[in-house]
């Protein structure tokens, strides 16, 4: 039996081993773009003092993974809720897929597993501040892949610490994906805000 890691697995290699397609089309992916959540003021305080965490983490390069974890994704989590019943947090999760046919299983890590009634509402895979969320795609897909739950949509987030980005997996025959817009933290304002109202609008998502 070949096993392969999730860190090692590309874009290509899922199109080529699991028919994963691209959906282009907006009507595909809506929750991250309508019904969301208002953002309170309590709220917008503490997403502001994350923001200053932030750049006070760029002025004193580099920035490790466990940092970014601490001191960005970890209070986002805490503020949208996703820490308290019904969801269960996994620290670290192991997975592995099964290719049928090709004696090859893939095995991998996820950083951090947010579950619902055995459900996962969202994964977060977690990079450097230096990395590009795309960089982290294909990783977060094969994760989504082992949802051992074909019928309900997989939702996931990547986040560097400094972008964010939002994906959404719909199992079947020909497993789809969509991503959504790219919320960076550096931007005017504070695109948290965005972000946060996704995550809680995710987790109001019925079982």
């Amino acid at each position: 039996m070949q096993k392969l890691q999730s860190r090692d697995i590309n874009l290509r290699y899922l199109i080529d081993n699991f028919g994963l397609q691209r959906v282009r089309n907006q009507e595909f992916f809506r929750e991250w773009q309508e019904n969301l959540p208002e953002v309170t003021d309590i709220e917008k305080q503490l997403l502001d003092r994350i923001q200053n965490i932030y750049y006070n983490l760029v002025d004193s390069p580099p920035v490790l993974e466990n940092a970014v974890k601490l001191t960005i994704i970890s209070p986002l989590l805490f503020i949208a809720g996703l820490y308290e019943s019904p969801f269960q947090v996994k620290a670290e999760k192991s997975i592995a897929i099964q290719e049928e046919d090709s004696g090859r299983i893939i095995e991998g890590r996820i950083d951090i597993l947010i579950m619902k009634a055995n459900l996962w509402v969202t994964v977060i895979e977690s990079k450097q501040l230096a990395f590009s969320t795309d960089e982290a795609l294909a990783q977060l897909l094969t994760y989504m892949l082992a949802d051992p739950d074909p019928e309900t949509p997989t939702f996931g987030m990547i986040s560097t610490g400094a972008n964010f980005n939002f994906v959404k997996l719909v199992r079947g025959e020909t497993p789809q994906y969509a991503r959504s817009a790219e919320f960076v933290i550096s931007n005017p304002g504070n695109e948290l805000y965005r972000v946060l109202q996704i995550l809680k609008r995710l987790s109001l998502l019925p079982d």
